[in-house]
């Protein structure tokens, strides 16, 4: 009796089993994954741009009442509110995405960050910072959106390569937009004759803005014209099928797309959410204590950088982390598999927080900033590359998860709101213990780096838990 169809296969059931034969690697749809590429970089781009003048758009708007060490509580409040908006409506988004199709709610992501970036440049309240933050996060769910279609243009064989993809760009839109902020805010002060008009002078930090706009109109429009519509229902008959996609995978979305999501909530899929979520809360921190630390003035233990200063230490930063994931990421899973990487990878995270307290100790005895603060940097950005190739393998892990393609908009979606939910806690979090570490100098001001080392340790056991190999979903 013909057994090869016996296995019952249900929503929460993975598509194969371990150990199943190695198939040719798949040759990546390059068009089409360099399209979701310029998306991935232009929203980055947007997003971290603000990083460099946050700090000081704060102690202009003199919310702190020219305290200092209160700063980190109002910029992380606003770092976290797009993503509390986020998560309120991501998971919506995705769903969406898979019944009427994956480009129109990109366009609806990008029009919504162009306007909501407009904004933010055009504030001079704290509200209006507030209001366009929120806006950002409520009109887009892109994030999750094309991690599917990157998913759904990927098999078993190639889906390493397509996912090292993602953080590269990321990576880049990390050197371009500090760049950006860094270069562009009040132009006013370092390009006087260009920039006489009043306006420049009302909103110093438009132009950042302005620029970071362009960008995302350039990516509406190549989007629109030219990036497939990877949702079976929604396909055009060349792209199904160049994809390989079965006269029944229609009905399939149908029945998926209505299907409750605490289906979903079993441990397979569970796991690798969870180590995202961690991930992305302990990387937001960080990342938000980074231009929190360089601009904070050295006799409260900070390096007392300038923005311009600050930018530029973001854009090195960015500009070696994605040549590094672009040359090597893909290379090192294939060598040492997904899950050990994910464990070298997030045992970096103690030590490249070590640095911090390591840097303040350093500027108090030498008095200044120089070559030995210097190398400490260094190391730490170092550290911290190693660090962000978990978000590669993470991104496999959920990806291979999903029990079937049908359904990799709803578990990204899951990914992305407990993503999004962690980044709304981080800055907030790190930043807010960060100043009330330096107020109250608790442990000598560093309690901040304490708690982080301590949940890098429940990063550690929950890796731990995750499959040894990742699943071939294709068969």
């Amino acid at each position: 009796m013909d057994t090869s169809n016996s296995r019952i296969i249900n929503e929460t059931t993975p598509l194969v089993t371990a150990g199943a034969s190695k198939k040719p690697k798949t040759p990546l749809p390059k068009l089409q994954i360099g399209i979701l590429m310029v998306l991935q970089l232009v929203e980055p781009v947007a997003s971290m741009s603000i990083f460099p003048y946050i700090n000081q758009l704060i102690r202009e708007l003199d919310i702190t009442g020219g305290d200092d060490a209160a700063v980190g509580y109002y910029a992380g409040i606003i770092e976290s509110l797009f993503f509390v908006a986020q998560t309120l409506t991501v998971l919506r988004w995705s769903r969406l995405s898979d019944r009427v199709g994956r480009k129109p709610v990109l366009l609806v992501g990008l029009s919504g960050t162009c306007i909501s970036m407009l904004c933010f440049g055009l504030s001079t309240t704290f509200w209006g910072l507030v209001i366009s933050r929120c806006m950002c996060g409520v009109l887009n769910g892109n994030v999750s959106v094309m991690k599917t279609m990157v998913g759904e243009l990927t098999d078993s064989t190639n889906m390493a390569q397509g996912f090292a993809l993602v953080p590269i760009m990321w990576c880049i839109g990390g050197f371009i937009g500090p760049l950006i902020g860094g270069t562009l805010a009040r132009p006013q002060d370092n390009w006087p004759r260009l920039f006489v008009h009043p306006f420049w002078n009302k909103y110093p930090y438009f132009l950042p803005c302005a620029v970071s706009a362009c960008g995302l109109v350039l990516g509406f429009f190549v989007l629109l014209f030219f990036l497939e519509e990877t949702l079976s229902t929604k396909r055009r008959p060349k792209l199904t099928a160049t994809l390989g996609a079965d006269s029944d995978n229609g009905e399939g979305l149908s029945r998926t797309s209505t299907m409750p999501v605490r289906s979903l909530l079993v441990p397979t899929i569970v796991i690798p959410i969870a180590n995202y979520a961690m991930l992305a809360l302990l990387d937001i921190a960080v990342m938000a204590l980074l231009p929190l630390f360089f601009s904070t003035p050295t006799y409260l233990g900070g390096l007392g950088l300038t923005p311009s200063r600050i930018g530029l230490c973001m854009a090195i930063f960015a500009m070696a982390n994605g040549i590094f994931q672009a040359l090597f990421l893909a290379k090192i899973v294939d060598w040492v598999g997904p899950k050990r990487l994910f464990t070298v990878s997030v045992s970096c995270f103690t030590p490249a927080v070590l640095m911090f307290p390591v840097m303040s100790w350093l500027i108090h005895t030498r008095g200044m900033v120089d070559y030995t603060i210097a190398f400490a940097l260094i190391s730490q950005l170092v550290l911290m590359v190693v660090w962000d190739m978990a978000y590669g393998t993470v991104f496999m892990f959920i990806t291979a998860s999903a029990p079937t393609k049908n359904v990799l908009g709803a578990v990204n979606g899951l990914g992305q709101t407990s993503a999004s939910m962690a980044r709304v806690i981080g800055p907030a979090f790190g930043t807010s213990l960060f100043a009330f570490s330096k107020e109250h100098n608790i442990l000598n001001g560093n309690a901040v780096y304490i708690v982080l080392i301590m949940l890098a340790g429940v990063l550690r056991w929950l890796g731990s838990h995750l499959p040894d190999e990742i699943q071939d979903r294709d068969e």
